[in-house]
């Protein structure tokens, strides 16, 4: 039998010049909240989602792109200049339907960009809400894959870790892993995949943003396969794959 391919775990977009994800399939991880957010408009119908790393790229690609709206956080705030925040229950079918949405975030967009210019070959988003899609696709294409969480300013956080560690658990028998983050990443999330709406509370971002009312979301950004697409970057945008 041929070799397995490899599967790497990188907790902070900081560390990512350390691998060489050239040729690889790369999944950025932001569960609270860019990913889930990426999956849920998806999953109600938006046309595709642009991701941009900079506000005035939004606002500018917003007035060019027609029927688009334009969405954006920073520090869990909506982006002076842009119509909506980056909350998974701001998307409805009875509004995103059809739409493009133009995002931009302040972890999640700029880590897909880095991997796009560090030569990914494929690059998908995750979360819990399209966990089954992720595993079932990095199943399927047997390519080398680095699952990369998006922090929170380049500090690792444990939400992403958990996502990782539930997409290994899903999918280590297809993949040689020899990767102590992916290890932990893994030990964690089986320590806590059946009490995930209690652990993430001790979270520093669920402190972060319960401040701003947003309890529902993050427990949402949690639940498994409720918005089950995987988008997929192709040609400058995020659609369903």
């Amino acid at each position: 039998m041929a070799d397995k391919p490899f599967l790497y775990t990188i907790l902070s977009p900081r560390l990512l010049d350390v691998y060489d994800i050239s040729n690889s399939i790369v999944v950025v991880i932001d569960v609270f909240r860019a990913t889930s957010t990426i999956a849920t408009a998806l999953y109600n119908g938006a046309n595709k989602i642009i991701p941009v790393d900079a506000v005035d790229k939004c606002i500018t690609l917003g007035k060019a792109t027609p029927n688009s709206i334009t969405a954006g956080e920073r520090d869990g705030k909506v982006i002076e200049g842009l119509q909506h925040g980056n909350s998974p229950a701001e998307y409805p079918r009875s509004f995103i339907e059809g739409k493009t949405l133009v995002l931009t975030t302040t972890n999640g967009t700029k880590l897909l960009h880095m991997a796009l210019n560090n030569g990914a070959h494929t690059v998908i988003t995750g979360s819990f809400p399209n966990l089954n899609a992720v595993c079932s696709f990095l199943i399927q294409q047997n390519k080398n894959v680095f699952l990369a969480c998006s922090a929170w300013k380049d500090r690792v956080n444990i939400e992403d870790t958990l996502f990782a560690g539930a997409v290994i658990k899903e999918v280590k028998k297809y993949f040689t892993i020899h990767c102590d983050t992916s290890l932990m990443a893994e030990e964690i999330y089986t320590a806590h995949e059946n009490d995930m709406y209690n652990f993430i509370r001790k979270t520093t971002h669920w402190h972060r943003l319960a401040q701003y009312g947003l309890e529902k979301d993050l427990e949402y950004c949690v639940t498994k396969n409720v918005a089950n697409v995987l988008p997929i970057y192709q040609n400058n945008a995020l659609i369903t794959h």
